[in-house]
């Protein structure tokens, strides 16, 4: 059997999946793919049963035929993309298979044929505009499948902008500003966008086709009615519903046809005439009536006035309650695709989950069978009794169950962060609680903070976090909340307790309290943020959506867990993977998350043995603005073209040289105030232009004389483009003034600004000089296409990213580390970091420099292993190769073309390239490119 639960590759259709053997209660491998489907929980009759999507099941056998049949019916456009996401050489973060078949599903039912969605109806929630929802678990990347959707609807309807399947005007609504905050990656502008961090778009031409999208991201609270002003003399009507929607859309509101987005959209659904739930069950759920209703709602009034094309709904638990607590929710009926918890954690995606199955105490006859009392830890009587008493004083003791719980949790936390320190994690475990009252919470605090609890290492009020989750809740809605002095101490606590740097410690403290809760519970474990070293987390509320801390490793439920949806939404919170290493099978090595009192029902191994090894910590890769000094940039050329131009060239021996007079130049004048033709010098004033530096650009003035003697010199010697020409002359101009042809007569007007205003009031003079000398030759040139929407590329502009990877530390780098998949890589960087030939370089990982190559009639993106500024001033592209092949050639070919245009265009300083064949000839390379200049 399996050491772990992960039985599947992330990448591939899951092949397998865990059942339950027979009698023994342990678990055996199915050799089939997990039917579609959702377990039930029924709490009055202790029973368990599996619930199958029988029309889930369906669409993937039919979205399975559609794909081997090559996508018919599809667009070119939506066939380029699929074709360019299957194909994992395009990036360097292959997408999963989940991921590709959410997006594959909606495809097909968008742009299939008919006869592949025969014998199917979606069923919709009874509104007039049309739902599809992909149910995917926590941590199996959600996000990138919204940026997927963005990318095929925009750029179809940019391409073919009379096909009505497709909009680029998208809304995307969120249940909170951490999800907000979070989804700004799906802005094309955004420093870290996912197009790019993915590589979605399968050519530079379609990547710019996609900032055409008109894209709004907005919290549902946006879609409440408006109040009208209390104290308001006009007394004015009812919002309407185009005033609403031109409130709400913004500059959205110009389009028709829009398509929406829901992420969590467990939060939207209309409440129907049978769904008899009551408040108070409600919150037991988790959910809030109000927050559905308002949000369909608010999405039925832009339907009114602008038309809602389709929307796209993405959620891990696409439920609507009921209030039966035999079948305790509804699942949406418009479901195309599901990769459900069991999926997630059989690929690695997720932590396993585990759960208590027996203690050394007396048990608990529950579910037909005696479990022990930390699986459910609320369900004990006394345990119960206590919890719910109103009033309790944060001082009272917990009770005994409990604290006997959290003995055993924080023992096991202990060893884990151990483990992680011995590893070389810098953030510690987190450990969260779920509370069933703010009275609760407020007891779990006191037990950390004043020392009840058996380990040292817990009693840490600086980095314990009790969540308030009203404080909490305004802050979602952006709002402020009322005054709490004590617990505005506690976050100023563990702020000033945090290991930041000051000027990121003061800005937090000058936040609201709010702010301070969110900016802590939203950054716990990530380094350099409010919440690095937050260990413990308790809550009453299960913390906002979105909240992504990768670092939970443990889990307390103490309130009532009265569905299967709840405990996956309370453990989801905990799921998020810290790396993402795998075995020699290529599947993902497991972490895990351990849960007293969430009575998950999901299947465990028993694997016995020592505990698994921690996650290999990982380092934070960055571009350091203190080393600007070692900046690279690059330009990004979409493609080279060659081609036949006339060239302007000049022999600069003929070129005599040319001396420059001050006392022929002004460069001050005063001035004096005059009447009846009499000056009074008594009233002078001084302009000098030395003053005036800014404006003393010495290339805008070549610019201008250059073009101003072309003009007088075009129609008896040049034949040409007058722009093209025009700028050659105004290069060959530069090159003279940083000769030693040009002198000034005067140590004096030697300093910079004065050279420059000098330079400057001579120009016209500096250009006749050297008009006379130049030729015109028309020469075959290879030319570079640049991107004209990302023209520069730069080390600075790296996005920060993490590895588990070895690496170094850089010195002669921008980049913080360099990271090293083999020894050869290792020797290689240290010789570039310590030859004096090397003025700064950087590994071409995540910088985003590529050159395109053709290779068996695919345009494919080479990435070069190192970018090197050499000392000469010259920049070397080395790629680092230990056998040759066709395909590696073909490389080459194209990159020798990419520097011989890049040189002859001359305007990013001299390129070469080279290719390392062993480890110890990188020496002889740099000496070989350096000596070529002398």
């Amino acid at each position: 059997m399996s050491q772990s639960l992960i039985i599947n590759n992330p990448y591939v259709c899951p092949q397998q999946h865990w059942g339950e053997a027979q009698n023994d209660g342990s678990l055996a491998i199915v050799p089939t793919r997990r039917s579609a489907g959702y377990e039930i929980f029924d709490t009055r009759n202790q029973t368990r049963r599996f619930i199958e999507l029988k029309q889930v099941n369906k669409i993937r056998k039919r979205v399975d035929d559609w794909r081997e049949a090559g996508y018919p019916g599809v667009t070119s456009i939506s066939r380029r993309l699929l074709e360019h996401w299957h194909d994992a050489s395009q990036r360097s973060l292959q997408f999963y298979f989940c991921q590709l078949e959410a997006i594959e599903a909606l495809i097909w039912w968008v742009e299939a044929p008919e006869s592949y969605k025969q014998g199917i109806a979606i069923e919709g929630d009874g509104g007039a505009w049309q739902r599809l929802c992909n149910k995917m678990a926590t941590g199996t990347g959600k996000t990138t499948v919204m940026a997927m959707i963005i990318t095929w609807q925009v750029l179809n309807a940019v391409t073919f902008p009379r096909r009505k399947e497709f909009s680029k005007a998208i809304f995307i609504v969120t249940p909170g500003i951490t999800v907000k905050e979070r989804l700004q990656v799906l802005y094309p502008g955004h420093v870290q966008n996912y197009y790019d961090e993915f590589s979605l778009c399968p050519s530079d031409s379609l990547r710019q086709k996609l900032n055409q999208v008109e894209l709004l991201i907005e919290n549902w609270h946006q879609l409440m009615p408006q109040k009208p002003p209390e104290r308001s003399v006009v007394k004015k009507g009812a919002e309407s519903d185009e005033a609403f929607t031109r409130r709400v859309l913004g500059k959205l509101a110009v389009y028709k046809d829009l398509v929406i987005i829901n992420d969590e959209a467990h939060h939207a659904y209309r409440v129907k005439a049978e769904m008899k739930i009551s408040k108070k069950e409600a919150e037991e759920l988790g959910v809030d009536l109000d927050e559905a209703t308002r949000w369909i709602e608010g999405l039925d009034r832009i339907h009114k006035t602008r038309r809602i094309l389709r929307c796209f709904d993405l959620s891990a638990t696409p439920f609507a309650p009921t209030g039966k607590r035999n079948t305790e929710a509804g699942l949406f009926e418009w479901i195309v695709s599901d990769f459900g918890l069991n999926d997630a954690i059989e690929a690695g995606l997720v932590k396993t989950p585990r759960v208590v199955v027996r203690d050394s105490g007396l048990p608990i006859k529950a579910d037909g069978d005696f479990k022990s009392r930390l699986y459910h830890i609320y369900n004990d009587p006394d345990v119960k009794d206590d919890l719910n008493r109103r009033g309790a004083e944060p001082h009272e003791p917990l009770p005994t169950l409990v604290q006997q719980a959290y003995t055993l949790l924080s023992a096991d936390w202990k060893r884990t962060l151990d483990d992680w320190r011995n590893a070389g994690h810098t953030q510690p475990p987190v450990m969260l609680t779920v509370c069933n009252r703010t009275e609760t919470a407020a007891r779990v605090e006191h037990y950390f903070n004043k020392g009840d609890c058996h380990f040292a290492e817990m009693h840490a009020p600086e980095k314990t976090l009790r969540v308030d989750s009203k404080i909490l809740e305004k802050a979602e809605l952006g709002e402020k909340a009322s005054a709490d002095k004590d617990y505005e101490a506690r976050l100023k606590e563990i702020i000033e307790a945090a290991n930041i740097p000051d000027i990121k410690k003061q800005s937090l403290l000058e936040l609201k309290k709010e702010e301070q809760l969110r900016a802590i519970v939203d950054n716990v474990g990530k380094r350099g943020q409010a919440g690095q070293d937050i260990q413990n987390v308790v809550s009453v509320a299960m913390l906002s959506e979105g909240w992504d801390a990768k670092t939970v490793t443990h889990i307390m439920g103490l309130r009532a867990f009265t569905s299967q949806l709840l405990c996956e939404q309370v453990i989801g919170r905990g799921l998020r993977r810290v790396a993402y290493e795998t075995d020699e099978q290529g599947l993902f090595l497991p972490e895990y998350v351990n849960i007293f009192g969430v009575p998950l029902s999901i299947f465990q191994a028993d694997e016995g043995g020592p505990p698994p090894p921690p996650p290999k910590p990982s380092t934070q890769i960055e571009s350091l603005p203190e080393r600007n000094a070692f900046e690279i940039s690059w330009p990004n050329v979409l493609r080279v073209e060659t081609v036949i131009k006339p060239q302007l060239v000049l022999d600069w021996t003929t070129v005599e040289s040319l001396e420059i007079k001050p006392e022929l130049s002004r460069l001050n004048a005063e001035m004096a105030e005059v009447l009846a033709g009499k000056t009074d010098l008594s009233k002078l004033s001084l302009i000098d232009l030395e003053n005036f530096e800014r404006e003393f650009r010495l290339q805008t003035f070549v610019f201008r004389a250059a073009r101003k003697v072309f003009d007088g010199l075009q129609g008896k010697h040049f034949k040409g483009d007058r722009d093209y020409l025009a700028l050659q002359l105004i290069q060959l101009v530069e090159q003279f003034l940083s000769s030693e042809k040009i002198t000034i007569a005067s140590e004096y007007y030697q300093e910079d600004i004065r050279r420059r205003v000098l330079l400057s009031l001579n120009i016209d003079l500096i250009v006749q000089h050297l008009a006379r000398h130049i030729e015109q030759q028309n020469l075959e040139r290879v030319e570079p296409i640049f991107d004209s929407e990302f023209p520069i590329g730069s080390t600075a502009n790296m996005r920060t990213w993490y590895t588990t990877k070895p690496n170094h530390v850089t010195q002669k780098s921008q980049i913080s580390h360099v990271v090293l998949d083999s020894g050869w890589e290792a020797a290689e960087a240290y010789h570039l970091e310590h030859s004096d030939l090397v003025a700064a370089y950087a590994k071409n990982d995540h910088l985003g420099f590529y050159v395109l190559y053709l290779f068996n009639g695919v345009v494919r993106k080479f990435f070069p292993d190192y970018v090197i500024r050499l000392a000469s001033g010259k920049t070397l592209i080395l790629e680092v190769k230990g056998q040759d092949s066709e395909q590696n050639k073909v490389k080459r070919q194209h990159l020798d073309q990419w520097v011989k245009a890049v040189n002859q265009h001359g305007g990013f300083g001299e390129w070469c390239a080279d290719v390392s064949f062993s480890a110890s000839d990188v020496g002889d390379i740099l000496a070989k490119h350096v000596k070529s200049l002398e």
